[in-house]
């Protein structure tokens, strides 16, 4: 239990669902954490059931270019550097093609792709080598499922700078991976947009899309971001780790 000992580790949305779960088990690994979140009292209920001295709770809006160098400010100013960067922030909108306008567009967009990159970007100067950055991507990104149209585009787009950052930071000892799960049980589920009926029934597709015939738990993605977290991958770079139950495979 101590793969990532001595290692400081940014989570970016962590305070519920995968984040959160991932959370858990660097600190079990023996990681001093800090997770960021937009919603104050949600990052509140993430410290008090993290608990302890190795977690940093920093609230920030991941699409925002701005609090991106901020908060690699604030993170200069109380660690010595930064080991294991995931990158898991994400607005999971899914809607019609008819129902978007240029606002949602853009503010999906912002948060999924354009902050992550200011982010790693702001980050650089803190980044030890060697050092693993893990960009969260989707299986929806090499899948057609309907109503995902500007999300599984900006997972995609995810996926790509994950690779062209991998040739770019390499020679600085920052490994990048992505690290892209099927349909899991989290909250983000609730986060979708969708009524009532519409909610049901994209949940339904989305069971039937699974072989395994059930959705992904949090831990389980958890444990796959501790492998790449870790010097265990450390002959893993610019890969996509897929755990989606068998949905982009079979």
């Amino acid at each position: 239990m101590n793969r990532l000992i001595d290692k400081y580790a940014l989570i970016t949305g962590g305070a519920s669902g995968i984040g959160l779960e991932t959370a858990r088990q660097f600190l079990a690994e023996g990681a001093t954490v800090a997770i960021t979140g937009r919603n104050a009292d949600a990052l509140a209920r993430a410290a008090a059931d993290l608990g302890g001295e190795r977690v940093m709770c920093l609230q920030s809006d991941a699409g925002d270019p701005a609090a991106q160098a901020m908060l690699a400010q604030k993170l200069s100013a109380r660690w010595p550097r930064l080991d294991v960067l995931l990158i898991n922030a994400a607005d999971v909108t899914h809607r019609p093609v008819e129902g978007w306008d240029e606002a949602s567009w853009d503010r999906l967009m912002a948060t999924n792709l354009k902050g992550p990159f200011f982010l790693v970007q702001s980050l650089l100067p803190l980044l030890h080598a060697p050092a693993s950055v893990i960009l969260c991507g989707s299986v929806s990104a090499h899948i057609g499922l309907p109503q995902s149209s500007p999300y599984a585009a900006s997972k995609a787009a995810l996926l790509s700078l994950s690779r062209t950052l991998s040739g770019e930071l390499l020679s600085r000892g920052i490994r990048v991976n992505s690290l892209s799960p099927g349909p899991t049980q989290t909250p983000a589920l609730e986060k979708l947009g969708l009524d009532g009926a519409a909610y049901a029934a994209l949940l339904a597709e989305i069971k039937q899309l699974v072989p395994l015939g059930r959705l992904g738990t949090p831990l389980e993605l958890a444990k796959a971001a501790v492998y790449l977290a870790s010097d265990e991958s450390a002959f893993v770079v610019g890969s996509e780790l897929i755990v989606d139950g068998g949905v982009s495979g079979l």
